[in-house]
């Protein structure tokens, strides 16, 4: 799964939720992986006028979790997992000891993790899982602006209220909870947190199409679905949701680096599953696109060292197609292309990653020559 932040402006002070669990600070001027911006974030006037509103608009709760746990340090006691240290999901007893954990990390466990007792069987604990269900609908609720909006009042005319928590944005903490079930191999965890996400974005773009930070952020989502779908063996359906980030992506204006490169990812992982499955003219129409959007890209960045290794990697990618499809003389010219890219690219000593990177992509194509 890409760890790139789609929600990273969402944050007080532009941080990305999974790069710190430190309270952002709003002097850092962090850059947001997927849109590539950074620097001191501006005050807009929407901005300035929900802070108007929130200091007197007694719709508000104050800025805290309903349930008083603290988002942005992540103390969600009980409701978390010790093993993939998010929320709990299918939330799983052990017996004799009784200690909680997810399903799936448990059930990867002869012992208890936490006490170190035989486990002699696991039980699901809905009373628990609906505790962590009510506290994801209810933590985290920020709206992107509360200014121009109706003061609503609800069926018994009392004003509605808007739970608030300024630390993080109820797509950045779903992102968050995501990744870390990810890494710890708890997939299911992770797609039902990211299938949350797309279906809040899903809907806050109905009455705002044009928004292409939301448009930016969805694409980013279903990218990481598929990887979860891919994860799971699930290829059609992690296709299913390349495609459709690609598709979002491809429609919204290139000049943000990040948002580039995922559509890149995305293109390129449908065309390796095209690959996998024996497809090879499809495989090679993918990975043809995600070369052309990485050309452009170097046009208008052929300074960025990064976009440089990319363009020859999928330069690679085409070439090595063309070499199974029997089209030796364009896969030759493939990675000649890619080689003379990566030989004028001159790294310093601070980009030691960049230059193994470089080094390692290098290798493999001046070995595709030599085993022509």
């Amino acid at each position: 799964m890409s760890s790139l932040c789609p929600f990273a402006k969402a944050t007080t002070g532009g941080v990305c939720p999974m790069k710190s669990d430190k309270k952002p600070d709003k002097s850092s001027g962090a850059a947001c992986p997927v849109t590539g911006k950074g620097g001191e974030p501006k005050e807009t006037s929407a901005d300035h006028a929900a802070g108007e509103e929130s200091a007197e608009d007694p719709r508000l709760v104050p800025a805290k979790c309903p349930f008083g746990y603290d988002s942005n340090t992540f103390k969600l006691g009980p409701l978390s997992c010790m093993v993939c240290q998010a929320l709990l999901h299918d939330a799983s007893k052990c017996k004799p000891c009784s200690h909680k954990f997810c399903k799936a990390c448990i059930s990867r466990f002869k012992d208890c993790p936490l006490c170190g007792a035989d486990i002699e069987g696991v039980e699901p604990d809905a009373e628990l899982q609906t505790l962590v269900d009510r506290f994801i609908d209810g933590h985290a609720r920020i709206k992107r602006s509360l200014a121009g909006e109706s003061k609503e009042a609800g069926a018994d005319g009392k004003s509605k209220v808007i739970y608030e928590d300024v630390s993080m944005e109820r797509g950045a903490f779903l992102v968050q909870q995501a990744m870390r079930a990810f890494r710890a191999q708890n997939i299911e965890s992770a797609k039902s947190r990211l299938s949350m996400c797309a279906e809040d974005i899903r809907e806050e773009l109905k009455s705002s199409q044009d928004n292409l930070d939301l448009c930016s952020q969805l694409g980013a989502v279903l990218g990481m679905l598929g990887d979860c779908c891919r994860t799971l063996g699930d290829a059609p359906s992690a296709i299913t949701y390349y495609e459709e980030s690609a598709e979002l992506l491809s429609k919204l204006p290139k000049k943000d680096l990040e948002l580039v490169h995922t559509l890149s990812v995305s293109l390129n992982k449908v065309g390796d599953l095209r690959y996998y499955g024996g497809d090879l003219q499809s495989a090679r129409s993918y990975y043809a696109r995600s070369l052309d959007v990485r050309r452009n890209s170097v046009k208008e960045h052929s300074a960025v060292a990064s976009q440089v290794i990319d363009l020859a990697t999928s330069l690679a990618k085409v070439a090595d197609v063309d070499r199974n499809l029997g089209n030796e003389d364009a896969a030759v010219e493939g990675f000649e292309e890619a080689i003379k890219c990566l030989e004028k690219l001159k790294l310093d000593s601070e980009q030691a990653n960049l230059e193994q990177r470089r080094r390692s992509v290098l290798d493999f194509l001046q070995k595709q020559l030599h085993d022509k």
